[in-house]
């Protein structure tokens, strides 16, 4: 696939590069793209653009046709630029929480500061109401939020452990 959009972004900035583009060339191409694109947005780009290009392919066709024309290649070919483009890092990769993180998650606590035995006490209690198993809640749920309280009031650390 990705050497299909390499060859697909090098023709359009042919197209796009040249001073007065081959608008029926064009139309082609975009209609290719339309068809065979695996990715939503470029096939809604090209399908969108599909039918100001064929206007723009007709013989003499008036400027403001020409100039919407080349606008929706230009959308078309940011879009395959963004496609084509290396990416760097570590661009989705699913961040595993540590233990003390994933218990302030299920305690809905912030993630970045200490925290009081009270806040910690105060989320739990609001946590609980809602599953609590007279309240018809998930035993198995509260046991887990009730270890999370008690893992962030009586951290190993602590304990001496």
């Amino acid at each position: 696939m990705d050497a299909q959009v390499a060859n697909w972004k090098h023709a359009v900035e042919k197209l796009w590069s040249a001073p007065s583009p081959d608008w029926h060339g064009a139309a082609r191409l975009i209609a290719e793209i339309a068809a065979a694109s695996q990715d939503d947005t470029l096939r809604r780009a090209a399908t969108q653009a599909l039918p100001i290009l064929r206007h723009a392919s007709v013989p003499r066709a008036p400027r403001p046709t020409l100039d919407a024309a080349r606008r929706r290649l230009s959308i078309v070919r940011d879009v395959l630029h963004s496609l084509a483009a290396p990416r760097f890092g570590r661009r989705g990769v699913v961040k595993q929480l540590t233990p003390d993180q994933h218990y302030r998650q299920m305690l809905g606590l912030p993630l970045d500061r200490r925290l009081a035995a009270t806040e910690i006490h105060q989320a739990f209690k609001r946590a609980a109401k809602s599953l609590h198993p007279d309240a018809g809640g998930d035993t198995k749920a509260f046991l887990e939020l009730a270890a999370a309280r008690d893992a962030l009031m009586h951290p190993p650390g602590k304990r001496g452990e």
